[in-house]
């Protein structure tokens, strides 16, 4: 008998090349004046701002240089509401993505953002809807485009918490993987480790159900194989599949959950300032080698299956699955934690860290303060 289960996601989700500028006509339904977030270099979004203000919108652009923290999203939500927004876009990676969900989670409601965080917050609901959202990705690993949370980080309390609300979610998400196709090389292995974590955790976590593990067990596979063919040649067939499985991770941790990888991703990433995605590249051979030392019953199996997964991708032996995919990533160059300054002074911080996080309390088994600092002691 089949488990009961929910599924929550984007009210519209389109995938597929061309689909942004397919979309424009939509998101100029959605109202006259608009906020765009964008990365650093507003050039990349030119083509929707020069494309709404043709129509007559009035389109004001919203920069993202780093991380989200409060003061950032603050100051957006100010600029939203000075301009009369009536509907957020973003165009961007992770970060962008973030904050223009918080962006638009924020503007109608009168608590501030503190109120409504998860960890360091009083994880207060919020008392009014957003204002419609619409996602761009340009990076193929987050999968913020299908998440219920934003992630912003906390310079003052060296860590990163949540706004979390199943609100947030998109009013349209397209997943266009020609936006990707201009990003440097080495944004393709750290979002696309990323996007691997992200399928393999909902699979293994202890929240998982039929919706979940069709999304993400047959993507394990797709995101291995795609994430070989862009360390060799940053072809658009394999892009097109990296886009794919960081949406399926998306769809499936907002659904599932994740697991000790991106426990310790998130607090390792506020004590550091090292990238998200390169930190979850380095911990998840270990973090999986950790969980399989202790898994039983159908943990144990599904780790196997992981297992095989990786090896039939990796051209490896079953056993030796971890080690290669670790000798993948240190090939291409992805950094050890020690090289992303991720030091040992941050394990205990990290790991008392880590059991307060949501993600962790998904992992399919206990792990102890000693399995944890393993993990972190052998991603160095």
């Amino acid at each position: 008998m089949l488990p009961a289960f929910s599924f929550v996601t984007a009210t519209e989700i389109r995938f597929g090349r061309g689909e942004a500028r397919h979309a424009v006509p939509e998101m100029a339904g959605l109202g006259r004046r608009f906020l765009l977030v964008h990365g650093r270099d507003a050039a990349r979004s030119a083509w929707i701002v020069d494309a709404l203000t043709a129509e007559g919108y009035h389109v004001t652009g919203f920069a993202i240089p780093g991380e989200p923290d409060v003061a950032m999203i603050e100051s957006g939500v100010d600029a939203a509401r000075a301009v009369g927004a009536q509907s957020v876009s973003a165009i961007g990676g992770g970060a962008v993505i973030d904050v223009a969900k918080a962006i638009a989670a924020l503007v109608p409601p009168k608590h501030p953002i503190l109120d409504h965080l998860e960890v360091v917050g009083q994880g207060l609901q919020l008392e009014a809807d957003p204002l419609p959202f619409v996602a761009l990705p340009t990076t193929g690993g987050t999968g913020v485009e299908a998440t219920r949370n934003a992630v912003i980080a906390m310079p003052e309390a060296r860590r990163k918490d949540s706004l979390l609300d199943r609100r947030i979610l998109p009013h349209l998400a397209i997943v266009d993987p020609s936006l990707t196709d201009d990003c440097p090389a080495a944004v393709p292995l750290a979002s696309g480790l990323d996007a691997v974590t992200q399928v393999i955790e909902p699979f293994i976590c202890n929240r998982t159900n039929p919706m979940t593990d069709a999304l993400s067990r047959p993507a394990i596979a797709t995101g291995l194989n795609a994430l070989v063919s862009l360390m060799d040649d940053q072809m658009p067939e394999a892009r097109d599949r990296m886009a794919w499985t960081s949406l399926c991770g998306g769809l499936a941790l907002a659904n599932a959950g994740l697991g000790a990888v991106y426990g310790l991703a998130g607090p390792l990433g506020g004590l550091s300032g090292a990238a998200h995605g390169a930190i979850c590249g380095a911990l998840l051979p270990h973090g999986l080698e950790v969980n399989a030392a202790v898994a039983t019953g159908e943990t144990a199996r599904r780790l196997d299956m992981v297992r095989k997964d990786l090896a039939e991708a990796l051209s490896c032996a079953h056993g030796a699955a971890s080690v290669a995919l670790d000798t993948l990533a240190r090939q291409a160059r992805l950094p050890g934690l020690d090289a992303q300054r991720v030091t040992g002074d941050h394990w205990s911080q990290a790991a008392d860290m880590t059991a307060e996080s949501s993600s962790m309390k998904a992992n399919p088994v206990q792990l102890s303060a000693d399995d944890l600092s393993k993990i972190m002691e052998n991603a160095r």
